[in-house]
């Protein structure tokens, strides 16, 4: 019987390819709304581990970090 994950919740092991490329499982693309031609973002932390997120997902919260310094240095 398969496990069932928590809504909005996603797990699968993956392996690394020969040329260091792994797939993104289609329930986690489902999920994510990931599509092809689409740019994602790979972080890395030696201590943490690895992230991938939506590149535009990040800029619009780097976007937003930003502007919330920008209104604290100018008060």
């Amino acid at each position: 019987m398969p496990m069932q994950m928590p809504k909005g919740k996603f797990m699968s092991a993956v392996k690394v390819g020969e040329k260091g490329q792994i797939v993104i499982p289609k329930g986690a693309r489902d999920l994510f709304d990931i599509r092809p031609g689409d740019t994602l973002l790979l972080l890395a932390d030696v201590e943490r581990g690895i992230a991938i997120v939506r590149n535009e997902d990040y800029l619009e919260f780097a976007n937003a970090v930003f502007n919330a310094q920008n209104e604290t240095e100018d008060e």
